[in-house]
């Protein structure tokens, strides 16, 4: 005589539970967490004491909050100038909350990038966001080191874009000879936060040891304060 046997079926518990967990990871993925309410314009005041906190800035009264709240027009305005002037022969204009508060708590922000001829936006990092670069005039080589140390890059023409995963450092440089060019690079943070190699390393403030980085680095410690005398202020 055959015997049944009865179907194990997950109880709604356990669904319960297995939903809430992949909610928590989900959630823990994200660059920066979900808001909870419609919108929290930031009350920037633009101090040296301004600093956020989690899930970002304290929020404007909604009673205060009006359209140009949600504006931003600092990205229209080119850096060309700058960027001649500049020893790296870049301009960074950065649309993150600190320069446009309705960014606050929403996850997103969009800087734009000048490089004059031969220009370079130097080495960096950032350390809570993606980026996005899209060209829109010129031509960039954009690359980044991978956690296994290969390099990936690509020489980027206008309506082209290429994406930077979190935390890599990488690099935009002017590909395209004689003439300018320009990218806004779009970050899935509103304060994505940027580390510079090079004056990171050599005009940190208190400085790294000349003999940490001569080792580091495996050249002769006159090196390494040539190198500082570069970068520290």
């Amino acid at each position: 005589m055959a015997r049944s046997r009865a179907t194990s079926r997950p109880s709604p518990v356990s669904l319960l539970l297995a939903a809430l967990a992949v909610a928590v990871l989900v959630s823990a993925c994200a660059a920066d967490p979900e808001p909870v309410q419609d919108f929290c314009v930031a009350a920037v005041s633009k101090g040296a004491d301004d600093q956020p906190t989690f899930p970002g800035f304290p929020c404007k009264p909604e009673s205060t909050v009006v359209s140009d709240d949600f504006f931003f027009a600092g990205l229209s305005r080119s850096g060309a100038a700058a960027a001649k002037d500049n020893p790296f022969g870049s301009a960074v204009t950065p649309g993150n909350v600190q320069a446009f508060p309705g960014l606050n708590t929403l996850g997103v922000s969009i800087n734009r990038v000048d490089l004059a001829p031969g220009g370079v936006n130097p080495l960096h990092s950032h350390p809570r966001s993606a980026e996005l670069v899209h060209v829109i005039a010129g031509e960039m080589l954009v690359g980044f080191i991978s956690t296994a140390g290969k390099f990936y890059s690509k020489v980027v023409g206008e309506g082209e874009s290429f994406v930077i995963p979190r935390g890599l450092v990488h690099f935009q440089y002017n590909a395209g000879g004689n003439s300018t060019a320009r990218a806004l690079t779009v970050f899935n943070s509103q304060l994505p936060g940027v580390v510079l190699a090079a004056p990171s390393l050599f005009g940190a403030e208190p400085e790294i040891p000349d003999a940490v980085l001569a080792k580091s680095f495996q050249v002769d410690g006159e090196i390494i304060k040539l190198l500082k005398s570069k970068f520290q202020n």
